[in-house]
C-alpha cells in the first residue's frame, strides 16, 4: 500500500535535502583588522550585519574597543562613536520607527542599550528595572549575556551569567515579566544566548542552555515548549538563515541544524581539548580550518556565516556558503 505524503512534510523534506546539500568554506583572514593592530583585539562578544551589509563587531579590549565596523569586503570603517566595549550580546534589529538599530546587553554596566548605528543613546533600561527578586545579592546583581527583538518590539535579555532568568520589557524599556532560571520546568544552567525562531508559526525564543549542551524552544510567554536540540558542544550563540539554523560552539565547532533540530553538518571541528573553550588560543597556533571557541554568530543577507570567537586577540572568521 502507497503511503501518502502530505504536501507540507514534502515541503520539510525538501527543505532539510537543502541544508544538508550545503557547504562551506572558511575564511579566517576575511576582516583586515585597524592599520596598525595585527587582530581586532580583546573579544568576549558578538557580530551582526546592517541592512547595507556592513559589519559590526563588539571588541572590550585593545586599540579600538567598542564596536568596530567593517564593510562588505572585511576593511576596517570606523567605530560607532561611544559604542560601549562590554556588549557581550547584541544584535542589529529594526526599531518602532522602521530604522536599524543597536540593541544589546552592556555587562559590566549591568544594563541594555539601545543605539542608532552612528552611537545616538535611544534607550537605556538599567539593572533596576528587574525586580530584586531575579538578581543575585551582591555587586554585579545582573550579568546580562543575550538580547532579542520580537517583531512587536518587545525586548527579551537572558541574564546567562546570573541567575539564568529572561527578562521581557516593551518597545518604551517598561519591564513586562521575567520567566526561566534554573528550577522547573526551564532547569537553566548558563542560559547564554536567545534568538527569535522564525521559521515557525506562531514563533518561537529559542535558548542556548549551554551547561546542559541543548537548545529550548518557548514560546513569546516563556512557556517551555520543549528541548529542541541536545548532544550539542557548549551552545554559545545563534543564526537563522532561512530554515536552517547555525549555532556556534563553544567547545571549537559551528553546527548546522534542519527544522527538526538534527545536526545537518559541522564546520570547523576542533578536537584539540586543549585549544577549545578559552580565549587563550594565540593567533601562532590558529588554523584557518578549524574553530577554538565561537561566542558570537550571524548570517550576511547570502546566507553566508560570519563567527566572533572568544579570544583575547580577537578572531573573526567568514564562512562562505558555496
Amino acid at each position: 500500500m502507497t503511503k501518502l505524503i502530505s504536501a507540507a512534510v514534502m515541503a520539510s523534506v525538501l527543505m532539510m535535502a537543502a541544508a544538508y546539500a550545503a557547504t562551506f568554506t572558511m575564511d579566517e583572514k576575511f576582516l583586515t583588522p585597524p592599520r596598525g593592530m595585527a587582530t581586532i583585539g580583546d573579544s568576549h562578544g558578538d557580530i551582526a550585519v546592517s541592512p547595507v551589509g556592513e559589519i559590526y563587531v563588539s571588541v572590550q579590549g585593545g586599540d579600538r574597543a567598542g564596536i568596530q565596523v567593517y564593510s562588505a569586503a572585511g576593511r576596517y570603517l570606523r567605530n560607532v562613536p561611544g559604542g560601549p566595549p562590554d556588549l557581550h550580546g547584541f544584535i542589529i534589529a529594526r526599531a518602532p520607527n522602521g530604522t536599524p538599530n543597536i540593541y544589546g546587553v552592556s555587562r559590566l554596566a549591568q544594563k541594555i542599550v539601545q543605539l542608532t548605528l552612528d552611537g545616538r543613546v535611544v534607550l537605556e533600561i538599567p539593572a533596576s528595572a528587574i525586580p530584586d527578586q531575579y538578581k543575585k545579592p551582591e555587586a554585579q546583581a545582573i550579568n546580562l549575556t543575550g538580547i532579542v527583538v520580537a517583531p512587536g518590539g518587545d525586548i527579551y535579555v537572558s541574564d546567562g551569567y546570573g541567575l539564568d532568568f529572561i527578562h521581557r520589557f516593551d518597545k518604551t524599556g517598561r519591564y513586562l515579566s521575567s520567566f526561566g532560571g534554573k528550577g522547573a520546568p526551564w532547569n537553566f544552567d548558563q542560559c547564554h544566548k536567545i534568538a527569535i525562531d522564525t521559521r515557525f508559526k506562531p514563533l518561537r525564543l529559542l535558548c542556548t542552555d549551554r551547561r546542559h549542551f541543548r537548545l529550548v524552544h518557548m514560546d513569546l510567554e516563556g512557556n517551555v515548549i520543549g528541548t529542541y536540540a541536545d548532544g550539542l558542544r557548549m551552545p554559545s550563540a545563534l543564526a537563522i538563515y532561512k530554515n536552517e539554523l547555525a549555532v556556534g560552539e563553544l567547545q571549537g565547532r559551528i553546527a548546522i541544524l534542519g527544522l527538526d533540530g538534527k545536526v545537518v553538518s559541522t564546520i570547523g571541528t576542533n578536537e584539540n581539548v586543549d585549544e577549545i573553550r578559552t580565549n587563550k588560543a594565540p593567533p601562532d597556533i590558529w588554523k584557518a580550518d578549524r574553530f577554538y571557541a565561537p561566542h558570537g554568530i550571524t548570517y550576511d543577507a547570502a546566507g553566508n556565516l560570519l563567527v566572533t570567537e572568544f579570544n583575547q586577540f580577537g578572531r573573526v572568521t567568514r564562512v562562505k556558503r558555496n
